[in-house]
């Protein structure tokens, strides 16, 4: 008797320990397909980071460019001095525009973005009978980290003999700019111009020596656009 009570307890021991080793597999497969489930979800389309991703893309899959004219004016502030003394043809300087543009009633190009330009022409006095002459232009402005080429009419500064100066904006003698000169310190400060010129509003100053011109950091300009520019929005 006590040899079959031990071998029937012996055998209630195995079916428990076979029950419970039939049940972990369930329980890890059911744990891992939880787990993948969850990761599944939070990659679908639908998961709130997508969500709030959805508007943004959508908005810039459907928005449509938009095409400034030829003759847009691009008022900018140099970041850098640029002058007769210190720079040559083909140098290049920096900028970044000072009104923002606008067309359609969206702003086009935002105030602050970056420009960058050229120095087609820096003669001083000296080197050249008769006047000094500064002449610029714009090569390419960045919207929303996007560059754009732009071909633009020139600023000139020019002085002939000493203290006559004269001011040119669009190129190509498209017009003549007024002078009108602020002289500061009872005579013995340096004449600052405010250039106006084919009635695009400000052109910028200038300070002019015996041979040089010279365009201060943060001085604005006026540009306007030789060429239509598609910006995307």
């Amino acid at each position: 008797m006590r040899v079959k009570s031990a071998a029937l307890a012996v055998a209630v021991l195995l079916l428990v320990a076979a029950a419970g080793c039939g049940k972990k597999p369930e329980e890890t497969s059911g744990t891992t397909s939880t787990t993948t489930d969850s990761a599944k979800s939070s990659a679908m389309p639908g998961s709130t980071k997508e969500s709030a991703k959805a508007p943004a893309l959508m908005e810039r899959l459907t928005s449509k460019p938009v095409t400034l004219p030829e003759g847009t004016v691009l008022t900018v502030r140099l970041g850098e001095t640029v002058s007769t003394k210190r720079n040559s043809a083909g140098d290049r300087f920096t900028a970044t525009v000072e009104e923002p543009v606008e067309a359609g009633g969206k702003v086009v190009i935002p105030k602050g973005a970056s420009v960058t330009g050229t120095v087609t022409e820096a003669k001083p006095l000296g080197k050249i009978k008769g006047a000094a002459t500064l002449r610029l232009v714009l090569d390419s402005v960045t919207v929303k980290d996007s560059k754009y080429d732009i071909q633009t009419t020139a600023v000139a500064r020019s002085v002939k003999g000493k203290g006559k100066r004269t001011a040119e904006f669009g190129g190509g003698g498209a017009g003549a700019g007024a002078l009108i000169g602020a002289i500061a310190g009872g005579g013995k400060g340096a004449a600052i111009g405010a250039l106006v010129g084919g009635g695009a509003g400000l052109a910028g100053g200038a300070f002019t020596g015996n041979k040089d011109i010279v365009l201060p950091a943060e001085t604005t300009l006026s540009f306007k656009l030789l060429k239509p520019l598609e910006v995307k929005m």
